[in-house]
């Protein structure tokens, strides 16, 4: 008889590695599967017309009955922007902090999930999950109540630190719980998984109160409106702009849909302290002098639909941009973001308004913690095994490293695909296999229903254009009876080339006339016939590719 296997833990990634966005882990021990976050990313250039990418979670759907609970570390879309999705799938109920849950409810109604089952928890506190016990530890980041994760499970704990940087002037007075890592460090740690996102970054982050007193020099000088485009998310940020407003008497206006939103939230859960009458609304901003206004925005990421751009290309439909306005952009760009960020404060500036950004003062800082920071959370957690996550390649690479100069064995450190499957014991440590995962897009209402095919024909049409060819023919002989007639999209302006259009129109003739010789009647050689020999006409002709779609009509 074999030696019996030892029941290991599994961690599986489905996202959130090698991309920044779409974090979702799952940890699994015999029949007990833990979800830890749900998220989105937003969609490459490629991916034309797609709104959001979720996560695959095929292999939750197959394993559904051993889920206990989706966990959440804290409200960033990146992070529960799936959920609406994921939840119409697989029936789990959801643990979270007050603010977290308070997002995700909105998220849920916006999309008309009535029944869900959200579990409000704290910091500190502990939910037995299954054989595993799930412990919240307060961290600080870019939204108020952020935790990291200890997951005890009977091979040992692991530790997973959500988005987190160490604050140690956080504006709300509380910072992470340094103490509960050293702790659990001093116990002994199976694993570690930790925020990649700023590790290519020497030194720590600024703390959250710099951008406050950024906030009120600038105010102090502003002489008109002072307009602050920020993440909606970033409640703290929000917090401190009001702040500075009440401290020169200015009233606040809040624009854009996720902003009012969220400033809702916050302020009904506490987590925000706006003075009675400080807020007023959009419709009420002629009744008071420009210099006692502030307008707290969207679209720090010139996003085309978002309140700072339409301001920015006057089709606001509630707002103008002044010359003289102070626009405070308190955001840095996502990767990727930069060109469409950059346009944006050009376009600020053609219309008058002077723009302050990050690389002009310290009116922003990152959500998330740089190299010491990273150091000192190693150096308390002391993990046996460490799983760098939330990061492009690069920056899981140099996490690795980061640990390795720290004195972690590197046999110990895993560099995860996402749906790699790792198995951990307290003796060992390998990747056996792996799990589906990869990018759903949703479309609208389309979930998934857009796939490689579909890109690669918008990618086509977006290029090259389209041209279809109608043509209708008797049934009995196949004789041509109307058309051919081209009708072209995106292709050629048809009255400027004539000429061609004629030409391409013969082309087609003569195909159909040598079809008919042969007494092929068979649609598909037909379309492919019509379709081979206006190509190589075009192609001939102009070096253009359209896509050509033969339309054939019986009579």
């Amino acid at each position: 008889m074999g030696k019996q296997q030892t029941p290991k833990v599994k961690i599986i990634p489905l996202g959130g590695l090698n991309e920044i966005g779409k974090n979702i882990t799952v940890i699994e021990y015999k029949n007990d599967i833990i979800v830890v976050d749900c998220g989105i990313i937003f969609p490459e250039d490629e991916m034309l017309g797609i709104d959001v990418v979720i996560p695959d979670v095929t292999y939750l759907e197959k394993n559904k009955d051993k889920i206990r609970a989706i966990v959440l570390t804290h409200g960033h879309e990146d992070h529960i922007g799936a959920l609406p999705y994921v939840l119409q799938k697989i029936d789990a109920p959801v643990y979270g902090t007050k603010l977290t849950l308070g997002l995700v409810e909105n998220k849920l109604i916006d999309k008309g999930i009535k029944k869900s089952n959200l579990n409000v928890v704290k910091a500190g506190q502990k939910t037995k999950l299954g054989s595993m016990v799930v412990e919240y530890i307060r961290v600080n980041h870019s939204i108020p109540d952020a935790v990291a994760l200890a997951i005890h499970t009977p091979e040992g704990a692991i530790v997973h630190t959500g988005d987190f940087k160490i604050d140690y002037t956080p504006i709300n007075g509380k910072m992470m719980d340094l103490n509960r890592f050293a702790d659990l460090g001093s116990r002994g740690v199976l694993a570690l998984l930790a925020d990649s996102t700023n590790v290519e970054r020497p030194g720590s982050t600024m703390s959250e109160k710099t951008v406050g007193t950024a906030f009120n020099d600038i105010f102090m000088e502003a002489e008109g409106r002072v307009i602050v485009a920020s993440f909606a998310s970033n409640v703290h940020r929000i917090q401190q702009i009001v702040n500075a407003a009440v401290m020169f008497d200015r009233k606040i206006v809040v624009s854009g849909r996720s902003m009012i939103n969220v400033v809702k939230v916050s302020t009904e859960l506490g987590y925000l302290d706006i003075p009675e009458g400080t807020i007023i609304d959009i419709n009420d901003m002629n009744k008071y002098p420009d210099n006692k206004l502030t307008i707290v925005t969207t679209g720090s990421q010139g996003e085309p639909m978002a309140a700072l751009s339409r301001l920015a290309n006057s089709d606001h439909r509630k707002m103008e941009l002044i010359p003289g306005d102070l626009v405070i952009i308190s955001a840095t760009a996502i990767p990727g973001n930069e060109k469409t960020v950059s346009r944006l404060i050009n376009q600020l500036f053609r219309k008058g308004a002077n723009v302050i950004y990050e690389a002009l003062s310290d009116v922003h800082v990152s959500g998330h913690a740089c190299k010491e920071e990273l150091k000192l959370i190693h150096s308390l957690v002391k993990p046996k095994y460490f799983i760098p996550v939330h990061g492009e390649y690069r920056h899981l690479k140099q996490h690795a490293q980061l640990a390795e100069d720290l004195g972690l064995d590197r046999d110990n450190i895993f560099i995860l695909e996402n749906g790699s499957v790792l198995e951990l014991s307290r003796s060992e440590a390998n990747i056996n296999g792996s799990v589906p995962s990869g990018h759903i897009m949703v479309d609208g209402l389309g979930i998934g229903d857009v796939g490689n095919i579909v890109l690669r024909d918008r990618k086509h049409l977006s290029e090259d254009g389209l041209i279809v060819v109608v043509v209708t023919i008797r049934k009995e002989d196949g004789k041509v009876v109307s058309g051919p007639d081209l009708v072209s999209r995106g292709f050629v302006y048809v009255r400027e080339s004539e000429d061609l259009m004629v030409e391409a129109r013969n082309v087609v003739k003569n195909v159909l006339k040598d079809c008919e010789k042969n007494q092929i009647t068979d649609w598909s050689t037909l379309k492919s016939r019509v379709r081979d020999s206006l190509r190589n006409y075009l192609y001939q002709k102009i070096k253009r590719n359209p896509m050509i779609l033969p339309i054939i009509m019986e009579i």
